[in-house]
């Protein structure tokens, strides 16, 4: 049950999101969230001083956030100096949705700036509420797949429940995003097989092979590990054996195609992203790639969420599920206490067709929702 949307896509959410162009503007942004508390409010670090490369990389993140079929209506908030002014992520937003934009300097100063925001942002938010969900086929899904805060069983429960919505997602004409390339590390044999063509193979190898001389350029002879003490506490030695679990998520379908951050998929089916293993950066860019819902595995406890996808929270053990309730979804834990992957799955999959048709997710119950854009050059 979603949201068509003037693009051909279909939303699972209705939001109305102020945005900040440049973080300079992240004050106001926040004071008309304070006002208008059912807008959802992203702000970010970014701003001016950046290379090219990060530029671009904020600029489409940005752009395709304000396109996202979960957003109903959008209002970018600029200073009015910056580099990525809030009319140039307006222009590359698309046709077919209404995306307004301020200055602050514009506008005369803070306080104007938040009055004007406010009277925008809540006729956009009576604009949305004339929106109705009806019913749509599993083809007009995207489903990000991330894992954060992993542990030994996350790769036995968690991530394999994940691959098998993957696989049912893809078989009914959808598309999933993989993601967190780090986490790929020694598993090239595994992967190469997985992709549908040649030239998928080559980009998604020379990916990885430059991902890997990045690390063991930065660390040395720590280069095997690249995994943080909450997962060494879970029961997991090195970066092979994480990535062994983490691409399970995937499911067992072919790799279409190499995405670069933030970038949309062009075709059905599986596909994997560029993004780091850093769980905000990473959610972020695949959102920013049209991801509707995100399934988050974790075996530590990771409560973030997003202020534009609903994030479904999956415990790979019991415990966790039992200590941290009010952050988590499902618990694939049951997996070790008997479960067949085949009746855990089928039970995400329902979840995932409830949060799709409206139910909230801990992430939203808590509101613990972030957001960050990834970078990669220096700042001047």
């Amino acid at each position: 049950m979603g949201y068509s949307r003037a693009d051909g896509r279909v939303g699972v959410r209705n939001h109305v999101v102020v945005m900040s162009s440049v973080s300079c503007a992240n004050a106001v942004v926040q004071h008309i969230g304070r006002a208008l508390p059912e807008v959802k409010t992203v702000t970010h670090t970014e701003g001016c001083g950046r290379g090219p490369l990060d530029v671009s990389v904020a600029l489409r993140t940005l752009a395709n956030v304000a396109a996202h079929p979960n957003v109903a209506g959008v209002l970018l908030v600029g200073l009015g100096c910056e580099v990525i002014k809030p009319e140039l992520i307006a222009s590359r937003a698309g046709d077919g949705k209404r995306v307004e934009w301020i200055g602050i300097q514009q506008s005369g100063g803070s306080p104007k700036a938040v009055a004007r925001g406010v009277e925008i942002a809540r006729n956009l938010l009576e604009e949305a509420a004339k929106n109705e969900r009806r019913e749509f086929g599993f083809e007009h899904l995207t489903l990000a797949m991330e894992c954060g805060g992993s542990d030994a069983f996350s790769g036995l429960t968690a991530n394999p429940s994940v691959g098998y919505v993957a696989d049912s997602v893809v078989a009914q004409g959808g598309s999933v995003i993989l993601s967190e390339v780090t986490e790929f590390l020694g598993t090239e044999s595994i992967v190469e097989e997985r992709c549908a063509n040649d030239d998928v193979r080559a980009e998604l190898l020379d990916l990885l092979e430059q991902q890997g001389e990045t690390v063991k350029r930065h660390l040395g002879p720590l280069a095997h590990t690249v995994i943080a003490p909450g997962n060494q506490a879970g029961g997991l030695s090195s970066i092979q054996e994480k990535s062994l679990g983490c691409i399970r998520k995937g499911g067992t379908s072919k790799i279409q195609q190499v995405l670069d951050y933030a970038e949309p998929p062009s075709m059905k089916g599986l596909s994997v992203m560029n993004t780091p293993g850093s769980d905000i950066f990473s959610i972020t860019g695949m959102i920013a790639g049209g991801a509707q819902i995100v399934l988050f595995t974790t075996g530590r406890g990771s409560p973030a969420g997003s202020p534009i996808a609903p994030v479904v929270k999956i415990a790979s053990n019991t415990r966790l599920f039992e200590w941290m309730p009010e952050d988590m979804d499902f618990d694939a834990g049951r997996i070790v206490g008997g479960m067949s992957l085949e009746e855990c799955g089928d039970d995400l999959v329902e979840l995932v067709k409830r949060v799709a048709g409206g139910e909230p997710t801990a992430p939203e119950r808590t509101e613990t929702e972030l957001f960050a854009i990834h970078t990669v050059g220096p700042a001047f």
